[in-house]
């Protein structure tokens, strides 16, 4: 009985791909630091000329908003939140809640697919309306 409840919860934690497999992709995309660290040793996922970005799964919505404003506070650039949706039609009422708090906190959102891996990457909403 324990294995099952192990392997049920393990099948529910995994990914398509690892949040630093997406990371990597649009780092470079926008010619972008990764792993860039603060001066007191965080990381900043993704340090670009004008944004510190934090890069997070859709349930980590909440989590990615305090790092991606304390990025900003520690690098003096623009936060923001890069929210990764691997399944955009049940995961985009997280994108909507980081989209709202943005006008709010002023800082930045966007959100990436597993789609960016096959060069399809679009920064307008990951197909998911507002």
């Amino acid at each position: 009985m324990l294995i099952i409840i192990i392997q049920t919860n393990n099948a529910f934690a995994k990914h398509l791909h690892e949040e630093a497999e997406y990371q990597k992709v649009w780092c470079a995309l926008h010619n972008g630091v990764t792993e860039y660290e603060n001066k007191d040793f965080t990381r900043v996922d993704c340090l670009t000329a004008t944004h510190a970005v934090e890069f997070d799964f859709a349930k980590k919505w909440a989590e990615s908003i305090g790092q991606a404003l304390y990025y900003s506070l520690m690098t003096g650039k623009r936060g923001m939140v890069v929210l990764i949706l691997e399944n955009p039609r049940r995961e985009k009422v997280y994108y909507k809640r980081v989209k709202r708090l943005s006008k709010i906190h002023n800082f930045d959102v966007e959100c990436v697919t597993p789609k960016i891996f096959n060069k399809q990457y679009s920064a307008i909403n990951c197909g998911v309306r507002e």
